[in-house]
């Protein structure tokens, strides 16, 4: 397999945008009315120009002070100063708190000879100041340090990586699509980020755009199945690497994508 979930945790979210652990073994959700129980599964993938980073996750530091999410590249087999490319579908706290990390007091690229991809207009969104779930004080050093490549529409980044502008959960939110070692990997962000929401339709109120967002969910799906896309879901609670399956009765069902 040449796709990797670095799993972050488990978190509540609810009206204050804020991400709180969760642990189902001592947490219990009667505790957290009104909230949204979700993984954060940044993902990791092998291709043949480099290794690829999709969103960075909530930015946790272990307790010597480093990024959990470098541990968690470690513990796949791998170097974080490898990372090639940082393809961000957006730029919420919670999808690219780990682009960058503290030490001293100062901000540093959390990858720093890698390029970071962003849509231009997600990025003038996130200093807009129009809302709070952007760190606009991580995004500083980004722009400071020669390392962000901004992209405009949908586009082809190399042989391998392709981008599209979606605009239902931000307005400039972009998807990826990457082929590589014979397998098509799609990333959908936040406009296809758990299995369900691809059998049940919803327009989300925390989505930009929520009938649009659901008409994507399907558009994806149908497409993905006929063509045997391996997807990467990065709040899903269970499958978070999936692959469809045909049922003897038709029609199509996400299991693991196995080696």
């Amino acid at each position: 397999m040449q796709a990797h979930s670095l799993f972050e945790g488990s978190f509540s979210v609810d009206s204050s945008k804020k991400f709180i652990p969760f642990d189902a073994s001592k947490d219990s959700k009667k505790d957290r009315p009104g909230s949204l129980f979700i993984h954060v599964h940044p993902f990791l993938i092998e291709s043949a120009n480099g290794l690829l980073l999709l969103d960075t996750g909530i930015g946790h530091v272990n307790a010597d002070g480093g990024l959990q999410l470098h541990d968690n590249i470690r513990k796949a087999g791998f170097d974080p100063g490898d990372v090639r490319y940082v393809l961000l579908s957006h730029l919420h706290k919670d999808h690219a708190s780990g682009m960058a990390m503290e030490q001293d007091g100062t901000f540093r690229l959390a990858f720093p000879d890698a390029e970071y991809v962003i849509q231009e207009g997600e990025w003038e969104d996130a200093y807009s100041g129009k809302s709070d779930s952007y760190r606009t004080e991580i995004f500083d050093v980004l722009q400071r340090s020669g390392n962000l490549l901004l992209v405009a529409g949908d586009g082809v980044l190399n042989n391998e990586i392709s981008y599209e502008v979606s605009g239902g959960h931000t307005p400039h939110h972009q998807v990826f699509h990457i082929r590589t070692g014979g397998e098509h990997y799609f990333f959908g962000g936040d406009e296809a980020p758990e299995p369900e929401q691809f059998f049940r339709q919803f327009a989300a109120k925390y989505d930009y755009d929520g009938r649009k967002s659901m008409g994507l969910r399907q558009q994806y799906w149908e497409q993905g199945s006929k063509e045997g896309w391996i997807f990467l879901m990065y709040h899903s609670t269970n499958i978070a690497i999936g692959r469809p399956q045909q049922k003897e009765n038709g029609g199509y069902r996400l299991v693991e994508a196995a080696d």
